[in-house]
């Protein structure tokens, strides 16, 4: 029986996937800024940074990235078999696979991270639009809508920190609204 992988192994293993195919937690943050800058113009890249670092410590997050380059990179090297091999390598329209697992991992960020991910998967804002283009090397059929899910779930994280930054809550404040079971 296999002993569970330890968190820290998957954190480090799906930040490794996303650095060696180009993508940097600054052009995440780069696509976040864009989403939630018009929302709130006294935020700063840094804000933007920490959201999406936050996004990456997520298991399901990190579980998408671990899947989706994993097929990615199997494409490239023709170890799919067929149909499924031309599919992932044309990115062809209606296979909706790599959408749906981007979605899923949205899903635990609410509705603002949904609609937000469907804005990014049909406008292709930053480095999405350079992974879904194609340009330079590599097959990304997956991670171009991974991207677009952890950009959408950190603006959706934005949205909701700065709902409570106008109201004042703190993270004490929050606690103390679970330890109160205001809902019961």
């Amino acid at each position: 029986m296999h002993k569970p992988i330890h968190s820290k192994e998957v954190t480090k293993a799906a930040l490794q996937k996303l650095q060696d195919r180009g993508v940097t937690i600054e052009d995440i943050a780069e696509i976040v800024f864009e989403m939630q800058f018009p929302y709130h113009n006294e935020l700063e890249m840094d804000d933007c940074i920490e959201s999406v670092k936050k996004v990456l410590l997520k298991r399901e997050i990190q579980h998408a990235i671990l899947v989706g380059v994993e097929l990615d990179q199997l494409a490239e090297k023709r170890m799919l078999s067929e149909p499924l091999q031309s599919i992932v390598e044309t990115d062809e329209g209606l296979f909706g696979v790599d959408e749906t697992i981007a979605l899923g991992a949205a899903l635990g960020y609410g509705s603002i991270a949904v609609t937000t991910f469907g804005h990014l998967d049909k406008n292709k804002i930053g480095i999405i639009h350079d992974l879904d283009t194609k340009r330079g090397k590599g097959i990304h059929t997956f991670l171009d809508d991974i991207v677009a899910s952890i950009a959408a779930n950190a603006s959706s994280r934005i949205a909701h920190s700065l709902r409570d930054k106008e109201e004042n809550i703190t993270s004490e404040e929050k606690k103390q609204f679970e330890d109160e079971e205001l809902i019961g």
